[in-house]
């Protein structure tokens, strides 16, 4: 016996989200408009429905798959260049939005992605056969950095990671180590950008850059200084004039 799984998400209108989708490379291969709004998108061997709710509010929606993938950089990256092309930036807050690549706790290496009717699109790539969390380290700053990068980047709660760094970053009696520092400083300013606090932002990733790491340690961080990169392109211009002039 075959068989397959396919999700039905929900949306309030189909055009912008297969517009999303469209610009990620998938091809809308089925389309009607009554009795019922309902599409289909599908992109190799990835298959995705939607369906239009007019009583339904994108804002907050709980609407979630997982995609598995065995190239999930080469996804993450063709699908930020599809949407710059297509929104002339690439969209890291509101609807929609495509978050960072990163390795989690918990066996995997993933990127969110959430569509314009709310859907949140989690696409992750195996890293490990054992898919449980792992516990939370003992040691101060690499708890708060297990905790936070989980409440960012699966919880999708910016506010309760910044609260989380925010704490550990103003202890007094304890310090990080230069890699828990840079760390942290990117994840605050990514927490900053998608809650659309450009001050912290702008502050966060300037103490970032200022963190020196030897060779080794810039090794060990690859994908937070691609993220710390990235956060500094999309720095809002009126804030960059700020820091240029002080």
């Amino acid at each position: 016996m075959t068989a397959q799984t396919i999700p039905i998400l929900p949306c309030t209108t189909l055009q912008p989200v297969l517009d999303f989708y469209i610009a990620l490379g998938f091809e809308v291969t089925f389309q009607q408009r009554s009795p019922n709004p309902y599409a289909v998108v599908e992109r190799g061997g990835v298959e995705l429905h939607f369906f239009g709710l007019k009583q339904y509010e994108p804002t907050r929606s709980i609407s979630t798959c997982y995609v598995v993938t065995d190239d999930v950089d080469g996804l993450h990256d063709a699908f930020r260049t599809g949407l710059k092309s297509a929104y002339g930036r690439v969209p890291t807050r509101g609807l929609p939005r495509i978050g960072p690549l990163k390795d989690m706790s918990y066996g995997v290496r993933q990127f969110l992605m959430t569509d314009p009717g709310g859907n949140c699109i989690r696409v992750g790539q195996p890293t490990s056969g054992d898919r449980r969390h792992r516990p939370a380290p003992d040691e101060t700053f690499a708890r708060a950095l297990h905790m936070a990068s989980l409440f960012a980047d699966s919880k999708d709660d910016p506010s309760g990671a910044a609260r989380i760094i925010d704490r550990a970053l103003h202890m007094k009696d304890e310090r990080p180590t230069p890699v828990q520092l840079f760390r942290l400083l990117v994840l605050r300013a990514d927490t900053a950008g998608r809650l659309g606090d450009s001050e912290t932002m702008a502050t966060a990733l300037d103490e970032a850059a200022a963190v020196h790491l030897t060779t080794e340690e810039q090794e060990s961080v690859h994908d937070d200084i691609a993220r710390l990169k990235d956060l500094r392109n999309q720095r809002p211009q009126q804030v960059r004039s700020t820091a240029a002039e002080a």
